[in-house]
């Protein structure tokens, strides 16, 4: 008669199903990780391009509402290639407050100043350099006005932003652009 007997893993067979499980394991972890830094730049990325997308929007539109000011200035007071201050009414009171909107460290931000004062952030992460000015101001004819800009002559504002995060690790820059024409305009 013939005894079988039930056999298990030997030590050898064991070591060696784990040896491959902590490899897979740890290049499952690996790959996971990648995927977690993956997505948070991608999402730093998004969250970025949005808030561009909304300064731009921003700008855009008060330059299209610019209007007179009270004491008869030009709707755009001063024109640079990252700063720009115009008239406008931006908390709806019919009286119109004086807009500055400006690029200082990475930030894209607006000031209003009428009977407060009110600065609003509009987005961070913003790279523009000296060869992508924010502001360019155009003349009737469509014709770019040179620095110093005559603000006599505006009739069109075209409102660009560069936006990039982690800078050093060879990303990508997105540019987002928009124009507007100044609606109050007498020329």
């Amino acid at each position: 008669m013939k005894s079988f007997f039930l056999r298990g893993f030997t030590l050898v067979e064991t070591v060696v199903v784990i040896a491959l499980m902590s490899v897979i394991m740890v290049a499952l972890g690996s790959l996971l990780v990648f995927f977690y830094k993956t997505n948070s730049y991608v999402y730093q990325q998004a969250i970025a391009t949005i808030q561009a997308r909304r300064g731009i929007d921003d700008a855009v539109h008060y330059v299209r509402e610019a209007a007179y000011g009270t004491d008869g200035s030009y709707p755009i007071q001063n024109a640079a290639t990252s700063t720009v201050t115009l008239s406008a009414d931006v908390n709806n009171d019919n009286a119109p407050e004086i807009v500055t909107y400006r690029l200082a460290n990475g930030t894209f931000s607006r000031t209003a100043v009428g009977a407060t004062t009110l600065t609003t952030t509009l987005s961070t992460s913003v790279v523009n350099g000296t060869s992508t000015p924010i502001f360019r101001y155009f003349d009737k004819a469509g014709a770019e006005l040179a620095e110093p800009v005559d603000v006599s002559k505006i009739f069109s504002v075209t409102a660009t932003l560069v936006t990039q995060v982690n800078t050093g690790k060879g990303s990508s820059a997105f540019t987002l652009s928009g124009r507007a024409q100044l609606r109050n305009s007498r020329l």
